[in-house]
């Protein structure tokens, strides 16, 4: 039996979508962000060094399997469980799934994760006398760098999606699951019709029931 620890607000919805794409049986236990840091609570340090989620155990072998990261969870799971979700090696689908796969953290993500950063510097308590240099210091951080770096990756990622239906082929794959979490947190903060092909794909991905169904066990997800 494969348990998700599965934290509020993070990417392990998209292993709880993952799974019910599988139909496999599963079991979550639930952790909520500290109010006060948003970080993870300290109880998931016992299920694994890091105290991040998402973390997976699979007890369905001799000894019980313990899983960190996104991708290394859906590679596992993708090949344990679901090769139908993998397309064939070699094959140009099979390139875009790798590459689409480590895109999602290696790319979009460290840039999602610094314009938030640097957001909440902007905002954040600090001495009066501070406060100009530490909006000035953030502000050109992110006109500089950050916001055209995201930009270009979401055009990017839009252009793809106006000629593909999926991110590797022409059925979902595990890149789609890797995929979804940046997609859906950059679609809460796009305006008007930046991005159109995008936001169609993951209004596509909210529809699906599988996608329904991961929602109600995951619990309240500000994302969808």
């Amino acid at each position: 039996m494969i348990t998700v620890h599965h934290l509020n607000n993070s990417r392990s919805q998209r292993i709880l979508w993952m799974l019910e794409e599988l139909e496999i049986e599963y079991n979550v236990k639930h952790y909520q962000r500290d109010k006060e840091t948003q970080l993870a609570p300290k109880e998931l340090y016992a299920i694994h060094p890091l105290g991040k989620s998402p973390v997976i155990t699979d007890d369905a072998h001799k000894k019980t399997i313990t899983i960190a990261e996104s991708g290394a969870i859906v590679e596992y799971l993708a090949h344990a469980y679901g090769q139908n979700m993998i397309p064939r090696k070699n094959s140009e689908a099979y390139r875009q799934y790798i590459y689409w796969l480590h895109f999602s953290e290696g790319s979009l993500m460290p840039q999602l994760v610094l314009k938030l950063i640097f957001d909440k510097i902007k905002t954040s308590p600090m001495p009066f006398f501070i406060k100009p240099i530490a909006k000035g210091i953030a502000n050109k951080v992110l006109s500089g760098y950050v916001s055209p770096t995201i930009k270009n990756n979401m055009q990017f990622i839009d252009d793809h999606l106006a000629e593909n239906q999926w991110f590797a082929g022409d059925k979902m794959t595990g890149a789609d699951i890797q995929m979804i979490f940046p997609l859906e947190a950059s679609m809460t903060r796009a305006r008007g019709d930046d991005y159109r092909h995008i936001k169609k794909y993951v209004d596509k991905i909210h529809a699906l029931e599988t996608y329904q169904r991961a929602l109600e066990t995951g619990g309240p997800y500000d994302y969808a």
